[in-house]
């Protein structure tokens, strides 16, 4: 693989704005400025970055209840993004999704949902579309190791072979379903000879690496887009926080999240591999840190300052008139 600067840069900058994104989100919602209930992406942000760099305005992604991370990565505008998290009218969703369901249909987003495995199947549509129109666009499904085993997943799996449809099934295993480990939950410990079985090529990468998700993504959108089907891309890496905020995460091992922060953090892995190659300047990635950090500065006071639903709005995006 061979990048140019621009690529690298806004690499960086893509993991950097989910990575501070989710930090002061974290920070509001535990001083009470965000309501609601709220589940963080932070660790895992080379899955998501990985992945989006090869989509182009017409592939779409559908995404999950940790779905920030995704919806940054496709071009999702953070100030709007953070007004939907205060419930604005400004916000993406008018503030009507809120943390969990974020959609911008315009960058191709076509929704975050609270419901385990409730992606896969609405990809299999977005590819089928695709495919009829005569497009080479994909249709990406973000989902957690919790959805592998739902009979939602599976379906939509096979139906995508059958269909021979560009439908990509990106699984970002993080090792717990909500609470519960995958080593409980799954009792086939070789989730991608299982997921293979249906008749599709599956590529697996380290999630904390944005490199090695690009490489496995590369390969199978690359599959999908030359018309051969459906692909699958297993990405590992645990998150930095709980199932959701203030959970208290009772469940994990002792200094398992410090040692995933210390050892496994895809910003501090992409930094060592340009002081290890040259290719970009420590100076240059601390400027786009200090940049981030305004953007999300700025968004947090749009979004306190945004204007709030009115009761006249209720029924309004609700349901669709024909």
């Amino acid at each position: 693989m061979s990048f140019n600067r621009e690529q690298l840069l806004r690499a960086y900058r893509q993991m950097c704005t989910i990575r501070v994104f989710e930090d002061r989100a974290h920070a509001e919602i535990m001083n009470g400025q965000i309501a609601g209930f709220t589940h963080l992406y932070a660790g895992q942000e080379a899955n998501a970055v990985g992945v989006c760099e090869h989509l182009g305005a017409g592939d779409t992604i559908i995404s999950t209840h940790r779905g920030h991370g995704h919806c940054i990565a496709k071009g999702a505008d953070v100030i709007g993004m953070m007004k939907e998290l205060w419930g604005s009218s400004e916000g993406l969703c008018k503030g009507k999704g809120g943390s969990m369901h974020i959609a911008d249909i315009d960058q191709g987003i076509l929704g975050a949902n609270g419901i385990v495995a409730g992606g896969p199947p609405i990809s299999v549509g977005a590819a089928l579309a695709a495919k009829i129109r005569g497009r080479d666009s994909v249709a990406i499904s973000f989902s957690g190791d919790g959805s592998v085993n739902q009979g939602t997943c599976f379906e939509a799996m096979n139906l995508a072979v059958v269909l021979k449809v560009p439908a990509i099934f990106v699984i970002e295993n993080n090792y717990y379903s909500e609470h519960t480990s995958i080593n409980y939950a799954v009792g086939c410990k070789d989730l991608k000879a299982r997921t293979e079985a249906f008749g599709f090529p599956v590529f697996v990468a380290d999630g904390s690496d944005f490199f090695a998700v690009y490489e496995a993504a590369g390969k199978a959108i690359a599959h999908a887009r030359a018309g051969n089907g459906p692909a699958g891309v297993f990405c590992e890496m645990g998150r930095f926080h709980g199932h959701f905020v203030g959970d208290p995460e009772g469940y994990r091992g002792p200094g398992e999240v410090k040692r995933l922060r210390q050892d496994f953090c895809c910003l501090k892995k992409f930094r060592a591999r340009m002081e290890q190659t040259g290719e970009l300047a420590v100076a240059e990635l601390d400027d786009i840190d200090a940049a981030v950090n305004v953007l999300i500065d700025e968004a947090v006071l749009a979004a306190r300052a945004a204007r709030r639903p009115v009761a006249a709005e209720v029924a309004t995006d609700v349901y669709v008139n024909y």
